[in-house]
Formats: structure tokens, C-alpha cells, sequence
């Protein structure tokens, strides 16, 4: 099997796991930060809007199997692509959103994407999800990983108090049930 690494940041990264954790082709979704200038990084210093980190996933998949396309398609569906200043309840430079490239070839998939979904009409405001190199990636704190499985009640409770769950539907429908 041929095996790839994608890197979103999409605001709360408890939430950007569950929808590519469930697709085949999806070998593992690692919460995590990066994006920064400190090595290493708790969540707290991550927080605290000090490090340049945002929150992320990196995922390891098989492209025959789920194409780059796809998961960038994908990402679109869990995020608010307007929003610069965060994603939903959560707000500051560690919950805003970004594609990370690991190559040329996926930087010009991401730069594609974000410009046909520009054009589209389904928003008013413009994209405002950046594209940039990626750095280092550091995995979160155990208790982050696969949280949707370890914490189910508050996870959809956060996904639904965060605002998240209703802006998917308005603008996707039921894509991630």
C-alpha cells in the first residue's frame, strides 16, 4: 500500500477527525499542532496564542485508495472557509484554518480547490483558508487523540454548542452523519 501525509488545520481538531477517521483509504488522523515556532508544544502554550501554532490533523492515507482531491474536497465540508479569525465558538490565530502541503502537486490540488470553491457562489465572503508549506507536525497530549471515540457525549455536545453541526448541515447537508 502507497501511503501519503495530509495536514488541515480547520479550527478545533477534535472535530476534524471523526469525518476522515470513518473513510476507507484513511490509515490514521492524528491531532495535533503546527504551523510554529516552538518545538514541541503543549496545549496550554498553543492556547495561549504565543507559539504561531494552529490546532491540526495529519493523516496518513493510500491516494489509490483516497485521492489528495478528496480529502481536500472533504475538508471543505467541516469548516467555515470564510472565517479568519477562527472556526465557530472557538477564536484566535491557533483555530484558523489552513491546507499544508507536503509537496508541490498538493499545493497546486489546494490552490485549485480553494479557487473553483471561491467562484462557486456558495459563499458571499471570500476564502479565507491559507495555503502554506508544511512544518513540523506535533502530535497533541493522549488524551486529544480520537476524542470523538473517548468523550462521544461531549464531543457531540460541542459540536453542536461550537455551532459547527449547524453550519454543516446549512451549507452541506448530511454529508458526515
Amino acid at each position: 500500500m502507497s501511503r501519503e501525509i495530509a495536514t488541515f488545520a480547520g479550527g478545533c481538531f477534535w472535530c476534524m477527525v471523526k469525518p476522515f477517521d470513518e473513510q476507507s483509504g484513511i490509515e490514521e488522523v492524528i491531532s495535533g499542532y503546527t504551523g510554529g515556532s516552538v518545538e514541541n508544544p503543549t496545549y496550554e502554550q498553543v492556547c495561549s496564542e504565543t507559539t504561531g501554532h494552529l490546532e491540526a490533523v495529519q493523516i496518513t492515507y493510500d491516494p489509490t485508495l483516497y485521492p489528495y482531491e478528496k480529502l481536500v474536497e472533504t475538508y471543505w465540508t467541516l469548516i467555515d472557509p470564510t472565517d479568519a479569525g477562527g472556526q465557530f465558538y472557538d477564536r484566535g490565530e491557533s483555530y484558523t484554518t489552513a491546507i499544508f502541503y507536503h509537496n508541490d502537486e498538493q499545493k497546486k490540488i489546494a490552490e485549485e480547490s480553494k479557487e473553483r470553491l471561491g467562484k462557486s457562489g456558495k459563499f458571499k465572503k471570500p476564502i479565507a483558508v491559507k495555503i502554506l508549506p508544511a512544518k513540523t507536525f506535533y502530535p497533541a497530549e493522549e488524551y486529544h487523540q480520537q476524542y470523538y471515540k473517548k468523550n462521544p457525549m461531549h464531543y457531540e455536545r460541542y459540536q453542536i454548542g461550537s455551532g459547527r453541526a449547524a453550519f454543516i448541515q446549512q451549507h452541506w447537508g448530511n454529508r458526515h452523519e
